[in-house]
């Protein structure tokens, strides 16, 4: 099996980087099809089995719009920067009942400033965020054991935290800089050159695996099926 992705792939982002307009970009849409969506479409299609078999609640879709793959435009209404695309490419496979990015899931980024896979979720929902903060506090070995398995394997617990403790939780709490958490994602950092590798698939898969205590872990907080 050899891999979706080329060195072209990351030649169109660092292109993009560069003329990042809807001029270029549409006069560089053909390009864009065949470096970027289709070798993404692609990696999609063939981790449909493996996201199956970790969890049937995972989705793999390999459509253009409303899929796995994450559109190339930016939502700049709330930003400064007002540049109208991504420079990276997004893969997320998530949990089945999520509506958008803030669901659980499986997640790969692709950029020439930095490539890696992750898992959990990002940003929740206030309702959702004391859930996962509550279930760690009433359920802590479990976490512990899940974050245990992601750093063996090179995974490491990332995002954004609160300063003081959260609101009905002890300064003094065992467990407080994993409940000051607003972000429950581990990362694992990649070189670029394993997107260019022929066991693209089946190495996202191994890694994916680990990850498996944590995922399980978050759907069981949120009273998810996984």
């Amino acid at each position: 099996m050899s891999s979706a992705f080329t060195q072209a792939s990351f030649d169109f982002l660092h292109q993009l980087a560069q003329h990042n307009d809807r001029d270029w970009f549409k006069a560089h849409q053909t390009q864009y099809e065949t470096q970027v969506r289709t070798p993404a479409l692609a990696f999609i299609q063939e981790m449909q089995p493996h996201i199956l078999a970790l969890s049937p609640r995972l989705t793999a879709v390999p459509k253009k719009i409303g899929g796995s793959l994450m559109r190339p435009q930016r939502d700049s209404r709330f930003s400064k920067d007002k540049t109208p695309y991504k420079t990276n490419v997004g893969i997320q496979f998530r949990h089945f009942q999520g509506k958008d990015v803030h669901a659980p899931g499986l997640y790969l980024h692709i950029a020439n400033d930095g490539c890696f896979l992750a898992a959990g979720i990002w940003h929740p929902e206030s309702k959702a965020l004391n859930a996962i903060r509550s279930c760690i506090d009433e359920n802590p070995n479990a976490y512990r054991k899940a974050i245990a398995e992601l750093g063996r394997h090179g995974f490491e617990m990332s995002g954004d935290s609160l300063i003081r403790p959260p609101k009905g939780f002890d300064k003094s709490h065992p467990m407080l800089d994993e409940l000051k958490r607003k972000d429950f994602i581990a990362v694992k950092n990649i070189d670029p050159a394993t997107l260019l590798r022929a066991d693209l698939v089946d190495y996202c898969s191994r890694q994916f695996r680990h990850c498996n205590g944590l995922m399980a872990y978050l759907c069981f907080a949120l009273e998810l099926d996984y």
